[in-house]
């Protein structure tokens, strides 16, 4: 039997040139140069420096990376910034109004809402969508509407009632609103 021979392993393509993405950050725009694989949380953390969206399982399982997108709630590992190229995104760094803080940062204060603060940040953007959408009426509604955002500590009566004391004072905004 003849010993085989190693094909020679053709040459690699070379990688695809960053992209240009232009997103409006919490208020302001800006524009990156992005290899295409880029998720948003990443744009977000290491290409903006906004460290306060948490990468917590990086599979859009946990709601730690949860920012609101054209006041819309998503998981920011699972979309690549690419994707949202015009868009309009706040993260927990762009609810502040001056030095205020948003009526659902203080009512996470006032009760207490979190024990290590690691899923706060996408607690408050995930409620902050939530109650844009004027769909959750209940403690239940609030529940299952917020259940993509997990908290291992079980801080969940406490972010039921922030989230209950926010809805008293922020309106919910009409479909289609910015």
């Amino acid at each position: 039997m003849a010993p085989l021979k190693a094909s020679p392993r053709p040459a690699a393509a070379p990688p695809p040139a960053p992209i240009p993405v232009t997103l409006t950050v919490n208020g302001v725009e800006r524009t990156l140069h992005l290899a295409p694989w880029t998720t948003l949380l990443d744009a977000l953390r290491l290409h903006l420096d906004l460290t306060g969206t948490k990468k917590g399982c990086d599979h859009g399982q946990c709601g730690a990376c949860t920012v609101l997108v054209d006041g819309r709630r998503i998981n920011a590992c699972l979309t690549l910034a690419a994707m949202q190229d015009g868009r309009k995104v706040t993260t927990i760094e762009g609810l502040t109004t001056g030095d205020s803080l948003h009526p659902l940062q203080d009512a996470f204060i006032e009760h207490d809402a979190f024990q290590c603060g690691y899923c706060t940040p996408g607690q408050i953007c995930s409620a902050a969508g939530l109650i844009a959408e004027g769909k959750a009426t209940t403690d239940d509604e609030i529940r299952e509407l917020m259940s993509g955002n997990l908290c291992r500590c079980g801080a969940y009566p406490n972010i039921v009632a922030a989230i209950r004391q926010a809805m008293a004072t922020v309106a919910p905004k009409a479909e289609g609103a910015p």
